[in-house]
C-alpha cells in the first residue's frame, strides 16, 4: 500500500512527548482520529489495542518515512542495545554541550556522541556542533542516509560515519571509524557537570574537598579540575555521568518501537510498564 507524505507526517506525531502525556491520562483522542481518518478498515478487521495500532503505525513509518524519531529509535535498537551489555553502560538522549544538543550520547569505556542527520536535515550547523562535541567526547559519529555520504565525507576524518539504508537487512553500517580523542577540555566539562558531580570529581581525585561556599565553589573546583591529568579526568567524568538518572528501561524485544520515548522521557522500568499497560486498552472507536 502507498502512503502520501501528509499521512506519514500525521502518523509520526503519535510518537511524541505530548502524546505520552495524553496516554497517561487515558486520552487517546489523537490515535482515534488517525484510525477514523486513515485506518477504519484496519480497525474493523482487528480486535486490537492501542498498543497494536501504534506498532502497526510504527511499521509503516519504518518502511516509508525515516524521520528523526524512526532514525533514532532504529539506531538504538539495531546498534546501541548490543553495547548495553557492557558493564554500567549509559545512554542519554539529547545531551547538551554548550549551545549544541547531541541526539544520543553513550558512556561505557569511552564517551561517544551520535549526531543524526536525516534526509530532511541540513548540515549548516554541523561544524559548530562538531567543534563543541570535540571538547568533551572521546568519539564522534554522524549517522546519515546512505545516499548522503558524499556530503558528509568532507568533514574531519576523525569523525566517524554510520550509514542508514532501511532497504538493507543490516540497516546501519559503519562507513568510517571515529578516532579516539582523550584531550578533553576541563572548562567545557565544567559547563556540563552538575555541582555535586564536579565536587565528587575533586574529592575522588584529590582525596578531599576544600572548604567551599556557594560563591566560590565553582571557581575553586574548576581550578582543581584543571590540574587533573586529562586521561584521569576523562575516566572520572564518564564515571559521574553514568550515575545520572534512572537505570536502563529500554526494551530489547516486545516494545522496541517506543525505546526512544522511554529514553527521552527518562522513564524507569515501573513508568515504562505503566505506559504499556495503559496502551493495552482495547480500541474504543
Amino acid at each position: 500500500m502507498k502512503y502520501n507524505n501528509h499521512q506519514l507526517r500525521d502518523y509520526s506525531t503519535l510518537f511524541s512527548r505530548n502524546e505520552v502525556l495524553s496516554w497517561s491520562k487515558m486520552d487517546f483522542t489523537s490515535i482515534n482520529f488517525k484510525i477514523e481518518r486513515y485506518d477504519a478498515n484496519w480497525f474493523k478487521s482487528n480486535k486490537a489495542t492501542y498498543l497494536d495500532y501504534l506498532k502497526f503505525v510504527y511499521s509503516v513509518l519504518a518502511r516509508n518515512y525515516q524521520n528523526e524519531y524512526i532514525f533514532k529509535n532504529e539506531f538504538l535498537n539495531e546498534w546501541l542495545l548490543s553495547e548495553l551489555g557492557e558493564d554500567n553502560s549509559k545512554i542519554i538522549s539529547e545531551f547538551r554541550i554548550g549551545k549544541s544538543v547531541a541526539d544520543l550520547a553513550m558512556f561505557n569505556g569511552h564517551s561517544k556522541i551520535f549526531e543524526i542527520k536525516t534526509e530532511f536535515d541540513s548540515d549548516i550547523r554541523l561544524p559548530v556542533q562538531l567543534e563543541n562535541y570535540k571538547k568533551v567526547f572521546n568519539q564522534i559519529f554522524i549517522i546519515i542516509p546512505e545516499c548522503k555520504i558524499s556530503i558528509y565525507e568532507k568533514y574531519d576524518n576523525a569523525v566517524g560515519l554510520i550509514t542508514f539504508n532501511s532497504k538493507k537487512d543490516n540497516s546501519f553500517n559503519l562507513h568510517r571509524q571515529a578516532s579516539i580523542n582523550l584531550e578533553i577540555d576541563p572548562m567545557a566539562l565544567m559547563s556540563i557537570l552538575h555541582t555535586n558531580e564536579y565536587k565528587s570529581i575533586v574529592r575522588n581525585h584529590f582525596g578531599y574537598l576544600p572548604v567551599l561556599t556557594s560563591f566560590n565553589q565553582y571557581k575553586i573546583c574548576s581550578e582543581m579540575i584543571n590540574e587533573i591529568p586529562k586521561i584521569e579526568l576523562n575516566k572520572l567524568f564518564i564515571a559521574q555521568i553514568k550515575k545520572r538518572g534512572p537505570g536502563n528501561a529500554l526494551s530489547s524485544r516486545y516494545y522496541k518501537e517506543f525505546n526512544q520515548l522511554f529514553l527521552a522521557l527518562k522513564m524507569n522500568r515501573t513508568e515504562r510498564n505503566k505506559m504499556i499497560d495503559l496502551l493495552k486498552t482495547q480500541l474504543q472507536h
